[in-house]
């Protein structure tokens, strides 16, 4: 075999995911590893899908996007497709992402309004006039 490939556990220790993950990612065809019985030899493809796959999602896109997406490289238009359809979903999931981004500074800036008051009334309790409600 001329070609480089990479076992399991290298693949694991160099990407930073687990065997099951690997496996996870096969039986979704995302990755197509050469298998030797039990062996699993994975080829530069498949080291460069799979930096794909964790960048997609990584920005949140779905599995089946990134298959999708995957896939189109096959077509034999020089990627153009591929590339046309990632920058439509890419431009959808970054105005996602910054709704949401938008929505938890909306939500930690009430969380601190909340905590300040909070503060206040803990201060109030502390500093005010103490009351005794037990009964002997």
């Amino acid at each position: 075999m001329t070609e480089d490939v990479m076992t399991i556990r290298q693949m694991c220790d160099e990407y930073g995911v687990t065997p099951r993950t690997l496996r996870f990612y096969e039986s979704k065809e995302l990755l197509s590893p050469i298998r030797q019985g039990n062996r699993r030899l994975f080829t530069r493809r498949d080291r460069a899908r799979l930096k794909l796959i964790l960048r997609g999602k990584r920005f949140g896109f779905s599995l089946e996007e990134i298959r999708q997406l995957l896939d189109l490289y096959d077509m034999g238009d020089q990627q153009q497709t591929q590339f046309r359809r990632t920058y439509e979903i890419a431009k959808e999931r970054l105005v996602d992402m910054e709704r949401q981004r938008d929505e938890l500074i909306e939500a930690i800036e009430d969380l601190k309004e909340q905590l300040e008051w909070g503060r206040k009334m803990i201060e109030s309790f502390d500093s005010g006039p103490a009351t005794d409600t037990a009964k002997d």
